[in-house]
């Protein structure tokens, strides 16, 4: 196909200590064991005086290291952060029109439900491709919107929310499951937030988290959803807002090895230096990932823009011309062949990119990973690339 100079790339010998590089459940903290678990409520109901306090401890110390308003309530819903965005669709779109922010495989999820499944008769999309962000300057502010703040399958994310009118008429209801404890969120700028444990901190699945600010309780309460809802989906009854979501009583059974899981991650975060830490630790991660993105001839980032490259959800494209003049099935079969060569060498794990997204390559760049395992990654990068690219040409 091509009458290119063979590339001759010798195995690199370093290892990355750690090569978990999934982006959902996430690497475990740095040292972490099952002796973590020990002291884990196993065959304890969720519903005892003990149970409902770890459940509990999950709140609070959430709220504090991410610095959340006193007046905004945090509870645990069930399904991870899909659960916990499908239970907000349902319970507070309806009463005002809306505006969907779409530019990856989630957040597609949602303007499909919201059109589709929820069939609001006044909802528009405002779309962007794999590696950009729609612009905030379009949305009417006056609507109801939904955003996903960082596209875990897209690799790019909003800067921040200086767009967002503090006056807003509509709610903001924010998918955040990738940008919690890595990224600042502009708490005064949304109204929901979403997001679940198996990610920056690298917690166990299942489990979401759900933020309601003063103004979407207002709705629920005085505003109830103009559907039924499943009890899965509940908030409210006919005394008002649920208040024991938001104190440990959860809306169905949790894991409490997962809940203790959570409380091992939350105070890890704590030791580490709480937000401050976790969002220096992140963005140490793609500063690695940018290093050697910038000398590389055959990968690049998906988002393009420095500004909205995300930190976490580290998407590359190969750009080489062996690979970019194939179809798009046989560069997906490339891309994959790639990704097998690192797991069978046991130095990267997970790193294909999702399914949906361009064919290429997914790092995760959270807080539990450590930058020297993303340094010691980049070589054999390279390594797999040449073996792959030797196939081709």
């Amino acid at each position: 196909m091509f009458s290119l100079p063979e590339i001759q790339i010798e195995k690199p010998s370093a290892r990355p200590r750690n090569p978990c590089f999934s982006s959902g459940p996430c690497a475990k903290r740095p040292g972490w064991s099952v002796a973590a678990l020990s002291s884990a409520l196993v065959g304890r109901s969720h519903r005892s005086k003990e149970g409902r306090a770890r459940l509990d401890e999950v709140i609070t110390r959430s709220r504090d290291i991410l610095g959340m308003p006193a007046d905004w309530r945090l509870g645990i819903v069930p399904a991870s952060d899909t659960g916990a965005v499908e239970m907000v669709l349902w319970s507070l779109l309806g009463t005002r029109p809306v505006d969907v922010l779409a530019f990856e495989s989630f957040s597609a999820t949602w303007a499909n439900d919201i059109i589709a499944q929820l069939q609001l008769p006044d909802a528009r999309v405002l779309r962007a491709g794999y590696g950009e962000v729609p612009d905030l300057a379009d949305v009417d502010w006056s609507r109801d919107v939904v955003l996903t703040w960082n596209g875990t399958t897209s690799g790019a994310r909003f800067a921040d929310g200086d767009a967002i009118p503090a006056d807003r008429g509509g709610l903001v209801i924010c998918d955040a499951t990738s940008a919690a404890f890595a990224m600042d969120l502009p708490w005064d700028k949304l109204d929901v937030v979403t997001w679940s444990w198996q990610k920056v901190l690298g917690g166990e699945a299942a489990h979401g988290m759900l933020a309601l600010s003063p103004r979407a309780v207002e709705r629920l309460v005085s505003q109830p959803a103009p559907r039924p809802l499943p009890k899965i989906f509940r908030l409210t009854n006919r005394n008002g807002l649920i208040e024991g979501i938001f104190h440990g009583d959860t809306i169905n059974t949790p894991s409490m090895l997962c809940v203790e899981d959570a409380l091992d991650g939350l105070r890890w975060a704590e030791q580490v230096g709480g937000l401050t830490g976790l969002i220096a630790r992140s963005r140490a991660n793609l500063a690695v990932i940018a290093q050697w993105e910038a000398r590389s001839d055959w990968a690049s980032f998906l988002a393009a823009s420095p500004r909205h490259r995300s930190s976490t959800a580290i998407c590359l494209r190969i750009v080489a011309p062996w690979f970019t003049a194939l179809d798009h099935e046989t560069q997906t079969k490339a891309a994959r062949e790639i990704v097998a060569l690192l797991a069978a060498e046991g130095v990267a794990m997970d790193v294909g990119s999702y399914r949906d997204a361009p064919p290429g390559l997914r790092l995760w760049g959270g807080a539990t990973v450590e930058a020297s395992d993303l340094a010691a990654v980049v070589p054999w990068l390279d390594w797999a690339h040449a073996q792959v690219r030797a196939t081709y040409i």
